[in-house]
């Protein structure tokens, strides 16, 4: 496995990609930029959910009942990965934590992903401690290209306030228009070989990107659509571009970018991208992208950047996802 780059494109309309839950479950938003924030964490749930639904994968970090009451916490979660004669088998709590770390690397694809801290307590054989794991896969928060203006709406409820009532409950929202948003990870190499992560996994981590985005059917998140994804895969150790969403930037007619309200009122502009990767394309082994059909480029359309990829000397391969 070579370290990799992504890159990662989505938007949204008339909906909230994260919502602050100190503060009325608002959009968050960078008030000096003026733009959207998405945090790494919904990423990354975001995947999760749909490795789990949709790819019959194993998670570690996910909500379980017990007793049909209560959820379980992290110690209570970390047990279900015991062996299961573990007090007879495992003379120390150090081989009982080694066989539990097994257990959950091999069924749990989202540590072999993104890590964890897994804490541990034990009566028998009796210890306390915890198993951390750091995640070969690690995003930056995600950033809207885009300047945002939060809009807030309201409405009638269904349901009375109470007992008695005669009026319904109003209900109030936080909503984005527009929000164009790139998130920027890396794959790290030398840390994938002690989360155990695969080749598969990282095909997996694709589809989970996209796909994942693409499925996130909520009210809150309905309308999400992936436009670029791209995976930049290195020839040499330790090596990378860097900061590769600040080399992504959008052109519009438009008087500014808070009136901008769908993926037609404007276009890509990859031009600061594309003389890195040619400044650095003894350094790339391939690079693996996909784009949406919908997206507008500044220079090009989506199969034309793969060919002009190509032309400076790179492997291209478009994603099948």
């Amino acid at each position: 496995m070579n370290r990799s780059e992504i890159l990662f494109l989505y938007d949204i309309a008339d909906a909230n990609p994260n919502g602050d839950p100190l503060d009325d479950n608002k959009p968050r938003l960078d008030e000096e930029t003026e733009t959207n924030i998405v945090t790494d964490v919904r990423l990354k749930r975001t995947i999760r959910d749909y490795l789990e639904e949709y790819k019959n994968q194993g998670l570690f970090v996910k909500e379980v009942i017990y007793d049909d009451t209560y959820i379980q916490d992290a110690k209570l979660r970390a047990k279900d990965y015991l062996p299961e004669n573990y007090s007879t088998e495992c003379k120390t709590f150090q081989e009982a934590k080694n066989k539990m770390k097994s257990k959950i690397l091999n069924e749990c694809i989202d540590v072999r992903l993104f890590g964890a801290t897994i804490p541990l307590e034990l009566k028998k054989p009796k210890g306390t401690g915890s198993i951390t794991l750091t995640g070969p896969v690690q995003f930056r928060m995600g950033r809207s290209l885009n300047k945002v203006e939060i809009q807030h709406i309201k409405g009638t409820g269904a349901f009375a306030s109470g007992k008695n009532k005669s009026q319904a409950t109003f209900r109030e929202e936080y909503i984005l228009p527009y929000s164009l948003i790139a998130f920027y990870g890396v794959i790290n190499e030398k840390v994938a070989e002690y989360s155990e992560m695969s080749d598969n996994d990282v095909d997996l981590l694709l589809d989970g990107i996209w796909n994942g985005t693409k499925n996130l059917i909520s009210r809150s998140k309905f309308g999400q659509i992936p436009r670029i994804l791209m995976q930049i895969e290195y020839k040499e150790e330790n090596y990378f571009i860097g900061d590769l969403d600040k080399q992504v930037s959008i052109e519009h007619d438009l008087d500014n970018d808070k009136l901008i309200r769908s993926i037609n009122d404007y276009k890509i502009d990859l031009s600061k991208l594309l003389p890195l990767l040619e400044l650095n394309k003894d350094k790339i082994a391939k690079i693996n992208l996909k784009f949406d059909s919908n997206v507008n480029f500044v220079t090009c359309d989506g199969k034309g950047c793969i060919e002009k990829i190509k032309a400076l000397g790179i492997e291209a391969n478009e994603l099948d996802l």
